[in-house]
């Protein structure tokens, strides 16, 4: 195994186990916060524009958007077609959302303290090189 590769896929273990412990205090996990903010950013989304968008597979996604309705976090409706369900904040999620943003920002700060602005505009434009493709 590369070792580049290896310290990636160990650094990113690590950030999802810290991030966890941020967002505990507010009964979420690092998964359920990508979706919520996705979902924040892009104001409403099918099931399939957010499992493409965070290359996630359809059923972890659909288990994951369940799971966030159940507790109050995100509401859905149906499209179109049956099968075509579109998802949004609640009205809760986004009363709730400047203090859990409050977190994130803290959580980022402390994890990326040890870099320099250009640090990390360099890594950002290294990470965007890697490909599964090679490209």
């Amino acid at each position: 195994m590369n070792p580049l590769l290896h310290e990636l896929f160990q650094r990113a273990r690590f950030l999802s186990k810290e991030l966890n412990q941020a967002l505990k205090q507010h009964g979420l996990f690092a998964a359920q916060w990508t979706v919520i903010y996705c979902v924040y950013l892009h104001e409403e989304m099918t099931l399939t524009q957010i499992w493409k968008y965070l290359n996630v597979e359809a059923p972890t996604i659909t288990r994951t958007v369940n799971r966030l309705e159940q507790i109050g976090w995100l509401a859905t409706r149906e499209g179109n077609d049956r099968r075509e369900k579109y998802v949004r904040l609640t009205e809760n999620a986004a009363t709730q959302l400047s203090e859990i943003k409050e977190t994130i920002i803290r959580f980022e700060e402390q994890s990326l303290k040890g870099l320099t602005e250009e640090e990390e505009e360099l890594l950002m434009v290294l990470l965007k090189k890697i490909s599964s493709e090679g490209e």
